[in-house]
């Protein structure tokens, strides 16, 4: 350890994210990356940015982009705040609603950022135990107890709760902020963004990673009461007044726009999901039911058997070696060829 850490540097467990190996023969199925490129609209705004844009600071509150998205999801554009990439807006979000000292609630088995917020802004950690099969029972969530934050679906497992549930939640929890992560919701939850006007304390997240094939430009957004979206803006004031570059306020204008390339994307995604999942069912595979661009899969042998066969073969996968997860492997859709390749692994005899 550097002897100039502090000691909030020395306790950190930073996240770690999914190998990036590159090369002509990778398959990376571990990142949950869309295998589709983005809309040729969206290449086409990028390209028509011009130099007297870039020389210049971007939009600070990316008001082109907010003013689309409101119109997309019926809000008003107090109701929506843009970010260079969800986590980033996880991470406003961290410390401009978690950190008075109530704690944070969210589920035991989730995005592994949570905790590492939590540990990076000293918010105390109350981890929800899940239900069977991995589910999320809100239910489980103490009323009033610390803030509340989720994925829907869930991440790693896959698994979504149904917006009703959500409804209850927060007609019991009405104090503290309750955050739903949407980052893969486009894949098959109900999106609670029509819940906005009823809930002050709701705020829902989003990216334009997966569903919209753009995880290398990094754009994410928030949608909430106008009262909580001012306490993004002002952290992100206090912090980094110009996160969204002028390339993906454009990007992301000309995204929104394309809708239909997006749900023709987002379709082929599901109808290869579904195939998938049927051809590892009939391998003896245990699936969770997924609403996400991946799935979270149990083998009848040892996963860390499969998951080093796969990456010897250039195939990534996601794996953790804790239980109660060490016998599961999360698996992101990728083309059919990308699923044959898999399968094809699969089926070879260990040896």
């Amino acid at each position: 350890m550097n002897q100039f850490w502090t000691e909030t540097v020395r306790r950190l467990s930073p996240y770690v994210p999914g190998e990036q190996r590159h090369g002509d023969d990778i398959v990376k199925l571990n990142t949950n990356e869309n295998p589709w490129p983005p809309s040729a609209k969206v290449l086409a705004a990028i390209t028509a940015v011009d130099g007297d844009a870039l020389r210049r600071y971007p939009d600070p509150e990316s008001t082109g982009l907010c003013t689309v998205l409101a119109k997309h999801h019926r809000l008003e554009s107090e109701q929506v705040f843009v970010g260079n990439g969800s986590d980033e807006i996880l991470a406003l979000a961290f410390l401009a609603y978690f950190t008075d000292g109530q704690g944070l609630q969210y589920p035991a088995i989730s995005y592994s950022f949570y905790p590492v917020y939590c540990d990076l802004y000293g918010i105390e950690k109350r981890p929800v135990e899940m239900g069977d099969q991995f589910l999320l029972e809100l239910e489980k969530f103490k009323v009033n107890q610390g803030g509340i934050v989720f994925p829907n679906p869930n991440a790693p497992t896959s698994r979504a709760v149904s917006r009703a549930n959500i409804e209850s939640l927060l007609r019991r929890h009405t104090q503290q902020v309750v955050l739903v992560d949407e980052a893969y919701a486009d894949f098959g939850a109900e999106s609670v963004i029509p819940m906005i006007n009823d809930y002050p304390n709701l705020l829902v997240c989003h990216t334009f990673s997966k569903g919209r094939s753009l995880a290398g430009l990094r754009l994410g957004v928030a949608y909430g009461d106008a009262g909580l979206i001012e306490g993004l803006r002002r952290v992100k004031n206090s912090f980094n007044s110009y996160p969204v570059d002028a390339l993906a306020q454009q990007a992301g204008i000309a995204s929104i726009q394309d809708n239909d390339y997006y749900q023709q994307t987002v379709a082929k995604i599901i109808a290869t999901r579904e195939w998938l999942v049927t051809e590892l069912e009939q391998r003896q595979f245990s699936v969770l039911p997924s609403a996400a661009n991946f799935i979270f899969v149990s083998p009848s042998g040892s996963a860390l058997e499969l998951f080093n066969r796969l990456n010897k073969a250039a195939i990534l996968v996601r794996y953790w070696p804790d239980s109660p997860i060490d016998q599961w492997l999360r698996i992101s859709i990728g083309t059919e060829a990308d699923m044959q390749r898999l399968l094809k692994v699969v089926d070879d005899e260990p040896g």
